[in-house]
This record gives structure tokens, sequence and C-alpha cells, in this order.
């Protein structure tokens, strides 16, 4: 959809991002290695986890990314907490946590407003098939697992269109760090969730 540009403009604007991705990585050669080998023997080596080989189990047993994540994302929910308070000491008014699944794991709940990045369906086909060892068949399982775009448009706070030039979908995140930092003082999803 074109997560990875809007995210380079945030932290251009000066505004932390959170990766939920980076931080599963992180945890797959890490504390996520050990009971992800318990609950799927096989998915790991030389102390780390095998994607592929945790992508295969899972793609011929759908049952198996509940068990998956019920070990990562309480995991991925203490790293975020540990980088939103690092961005609070740090003085950062603002923090975006890069959520790909937020609206599906109930996520929007923990904060203040969401912004969904959004593109036509062609081009977020056809930036999903040109990534390295995508296949219909995987295509096909993570829209299985997504919310429609519709949907989550319908949601959010803010949308992100990056279906134009990166220069409009620029200008879009600028309008949203403004108006976000100009009501700044109404937010209260850190304190209740993330403290």
């Amino acid at each position: 959809m074109g997560k990875s540009t809007v995210a380079r403009r945030f932290l251009a604007l000066g505004v932390p991002v959170i990766d939920a991705d980076a931080l599963v990585h992180e945890l797959y050669r890490g504390a996520a290695v050990a009971p992800i080998e318990a609950a799927f023997p096989g998915a790991t080596g030389d102390g780390t986890v095998d994607r592929q080989k945790l992508g295969a189990v899972l793609l011929g047993d759908p049952t198996g990314f509940k068990r998956l994540e019920a070990i990562v994302h309480p995991l991925v929910f203490q790293a975020e907490r540990t980088a939103l308070a690092d961005a609070k000491r740090s003085g950062a008014m603002l923090a975006v946590l890069e959520i790909p699944l937020l609206f599906e794991t109930q996520g929007a709940t923990r904060v203040d407003v969401t912004v969904v990045v959004s593109a036509p369906a062609a081009a977020q086909r056809a930036r999903v098939m040109a990534r390295p060892g995508m296949t219909e068949e995987k295509f096909a399982q993570i829209l299985s697992r997504q919310m429609p775009d519709a949907e989550k448009r319908r949601r959010a706070t803010y949308v992100v269109d990056t279906g134009t030039a990166i220069t409009d979908t620029e200008a879009q995140i600028d309008r949203i760090v403004a108006d976000l930092r100009a009501r700044h003082a109404t937010g209260t999803a850190y304190a209740q969730f993330w403290c």
C-alpha cells in the first residue's frame, strides 16, 4: 500500500515510527525463537525463526496463525511499549505505531488516531507481487487475513492515498502531522494503555 513511503515521511518530520514488522524480525532472532520452535517444530534453525519454514507450515495449517499470534503478539506489545516509552523520554510529542493488521487485531482501541495507507487494488497487487518469493497463493492468504480496504478506510481517522505521486503522499502526511500537533493535548491512549 505504500507504508514504507509514509513511514519515511513521518520520520523526516521528526515523528518516531515504531515498526511492528521490524520488531517481529528482532523477536525472530531472540525471545520468540524457543516458543515458536515448541509450537511449530522444525520452524527454526541456527538460533532464529526460519520464516520460509514457518511460512510453509502455516500455509498448510491456517489455524496455526492463531497459535503464532498468541506467541508473538504479547512480545510485540512489550517491545512497542518500550519503544514508546523511549520516544516519550526523548521528548517526542507524537509517535507512530506501524501495525499492518491494526484493525484485525483490535489494536485501534490502544491508539488515539488511526492512519490507513491505501492504494487502488491494481497498484496494491502489483506492489505485493513484485516482492521476492511472492506467489498467487501467498498473496491470496495475505488478503484472506486482512479486512477489506474499504472497511479500513471507513474506520480510519485519516486516510493516506498512495496511488498518486510521492509528493502528494508527503503533502498528505504533512497535513496530518500539523493537525495532530495542533491537537496533541487531547491524546489519552499512551497513559491508558502503554504506561
